[in-house]
């Protein structure tokens, strides 16, 4: 029988929490503002949801939209809201920074991945935005607490980055492949086949919980049909 699959789905509030949680969810990355693709969330915000579900969460640091940083002292930022959301009760998060040229911003990560002192983190959809993915996975390796790669194999999203999922989960426990392979971007329900016969064991949806969109709060009758997709 094959391992069941980890399903994580996006919250913005306790509401979305409780229903990810109800329709099957494993997981939940707390994000504001998906205007900007997921921002920080408020530490108020992260106490609403952590009171609201038991399942485990990954809370998000990012301060602006892209990639970059944003400078040394949106760096400095950051470590603060990791501080303030560790002493919250956060214990997983979800980061990653490029640098001018597309490679991993490893300053920045490394700083924040030891100011989160052995959280377990997952490095988001950056990776999709590198021009050498193997090149940033073997940067990143050894990093404390990094276990996840949130992507779609391309920035484009799941359809054009299947090939590229295939032969990263064909990787699997191999130097610089041992992170959990996350696929999110773009995915839909007749992509898990396919995934799943590459191996992948980890899934993460947005607007597939949000039928009517990101105005309204996530759906758990859709949460439930992944859920029940996946198993």
């Amino acid at each position: 029988m094959s391992k069941r699959a980890v399903l994580e789905v996006i919250a913005l509030d306790a509401a979305d929490a409780k229903a990810a949680q109800a329709g099957g969810a494993d997981r939940l990355e707390l994000v504001s503002d998906m205007a900007a693709d997921g921002l920080t969330p408020t530490v108020e915000t992260f106490r609403d949801i952590r009171s609201a579900v038991t399942v485990p969460l990954r809370v998000m640091l990012r301060l602006s939209d892209g990639f970059a940083v944003g400078g040394a002292r949106t760096l400095d930022v950051l470590v603060e809201q990791a501080a303030a959301l560790r002493a919250a009760g956060a214990e997983e998060f979800v980061l990653g920074f490029l640098d001018p040229d597309g490679g991993p911003d490893l300053a920045a990560v490394t700083r924040l991945a030891e100011a989160l002192e052995g959280c377990r983190w997952t490095f988001h959809r950056a990776i999709d935005r590198t021009p050498d993915r193997a090149a940033l996975r073997r940067a990143l390796d050894g990093l404390p607490g990094l276990d996840t790669y949130l992507t779609a194999g391309s920035a484009q999203g799941v359809d054009e980055g299947l090939p590229v999922l295939r032969a990263e989960a064909a990787h699997q426990g191999t130097p610089g492949y041992t992170q959990q392979l996350l696929v999110g971007g773009g995915l839909r329900l007749e992509h898990l086949p396919a995934l799943r016969e590459a191996g992948v064991t980890a899934f993460h949806i947005g607007g597939a919980a949000r039928p009517e969109g990101w105005t309204a709060p996530v759906d758990a009758e859709a949460v439930a049909r992944w859920r029940e997709a996946l198993d």
